[in-house]
């Protein structure tokens, strides 16, 4: 395995190599274009650029492609002898992204034989491809739906962390930690309240100078288990969003600019003034932008964090059903307690009972994929705090863990 691993370090050197290579090849072209502009009237000197042009690229195509071709032969033949790699490839939400990849980094230094690929496309196309069976796990925020259990029939949910959506914002010379409130959040995302500086607003945030500036509304343009959690929320919080939006992983926004997953909403909101959005803790914190403190149930304004999203967690693991069941009745949101930040919730691992009706699946691949995702709700909960996700409470686990010992391939049980 490390001459696996010393193989596909220099595979992926040389790319950087060839990326650099042409990068440079390109700004040597470009510039003698420039030159070539300078002298069109020149014959002679458009003659000698051409057939500078020409011999620099071919030196480049020489010493990239064409040198020692027998020993790139061998090479290729050595690195199909030694990929002894299992590859996994999941694809889903953008919420529990920056932690999924930590844990599957932290997994293959004990376990370098594995190689797990896990694509941040949002909840919406984790479903599409786990019902597609085009890849061997799904994740995403919302709970699969009655209509989507009849199109993946056999599924499977392993509850794999906990996290917060948070609402930041882009306002010169404010701090984080602005009050807002479910239902002024859902009239500004209605767009009904429009200036920074509504009465509204300045009522809730007397300390703050808030500018007379229209409020750039960012929201998720994809299928997106962050924006079921957050749809859902503000139905809960507002009669009017409730009546005229409703919640879903993809909605009709009644005004704003779409962004494509948690990076995207934080990228806009932290390039642009005077924007407003909703993205995972996480991604608040890698991006450093400042988000609101948002009134909970007992009228308390809190921040998130992991202290206020475990506090919302306390009672999560009472109640829930089997892997096999549906949880689309499982929720967190407005969890009661003094310290409870409103907007938690569970995320979702996709897999299926009978794991055969994958196409290209084997049982070490199987057995791979479940002893990861063992793996990743004991051993890997460890890495959720740092993040700012909440672990699993115990009850979860011990759900987790019957359902994964339930899993077969042809028939036969992996674990």
């Amino acid at each position: 395995s490390s001459a696996a691993s010393d193989v596909y370090k220099r595979q992926v050197y040389m790319l950087h190599y060839i990326s650099l290579v042409i990068s440079i090849y390109h700004n040597i072209f470009m510039n003698l274009l420039g030159k070539m502009k300078m002298f069109d009237s020149n014959n002679n000197m458009f003659v000698i650029i051409a057939i500078v042009t020409l011999v620099i690229g071919g030196l480049v195509g020489y010493i990239v492609l064409g040198s020692d071709t027998e020993e790139k032969i061998v090479e290729v033949e050595k690195t199909e002898e030694v990929d002894n790699f299992l590859y996994i490839n999941g694809a889903g939400a953008s919420f529990p992204f920056p932690l999924v990849s930590n844990m599957i980094e932290k997994y293959f230094e004990t376990h370098d034989t594995v190689r797990i690929n896990y694509q941040s496309i949002g909840s919406g196309g984790g479903v599409r491809q786990h019902t597609a069976k085009t890849i061997h796990f799904g994740m995403s925020d919302s709970p699969l739906k009655d209509s989507q259990f009849d199109q993946a029939p056999n599924s499977l949910h392993i509850p794999i962390t906990i996290g917060s959506v948070v609402i930041p914002y882009n306002l010169p010379g404010v701090d984080t930690g602005m009050h807002l409130t479910g239902e002024l959040v859902a009239d500004i995302f209605l767009g009904k309240v429009t200036k920074w500086n509504d009465p509204v607003i300045t009522a809730l945030n007397p300390e703050i100078d808030l500018p007379d500036k229209a409020i750039v509304v960012v929201h998720r343009s994809d299928g997106s288990g962050t924006s079921f959690i957050f749809t859902s929320w503000l139905a809960e919080v507002s009669a009017d969003w409730n009546e005229a939006v409703g919640a879903g992983k993809a909605v009709e926004w009644p005004t704003g600019l779409g962004a494509a997953g948690n990076e995207g909403v934080a990228g806009v909101v932290t390039s642009n003034e005077y924007t407003i959005g909703y993205i995972e803790l996480a991604y608040a914190i890698q991006n450093d932008v400042p988000v609101a403190a948002i009134q909970n149930l007992e009228g308390n304004f809190i921040m998130p964090s992991l202290e206020t999203a475990s506090a919302a967690a306390a009672g999560a693991g009472e109640g829930l059903p089997a892997g096999k069941d549906t949880w689309s009745k499982v929720e967190i949101l407005n969890s009661p307690g003094v310290n409870s930040y409103p907007i938690v919730s569970f995320s979702y691992m996709l897999l299926y009972q009978e794991l055969n009706v994958i196409p290209d699946m084997d049982m070490e691949k199987a057995k791979a994929l479940l002893e990861f995702t063992w793996w990743a709700i004991h051993e890997g909960q460890e890495l959720g705090p740092a993040l700012e996700y909440v672990p699993l409470p115990d009850a979860a686990v011990s759900i987790n863990e019957v359902t994964l010992k339930s899993i077969t391939f042809n028939g036969q049980a992996v674990l």
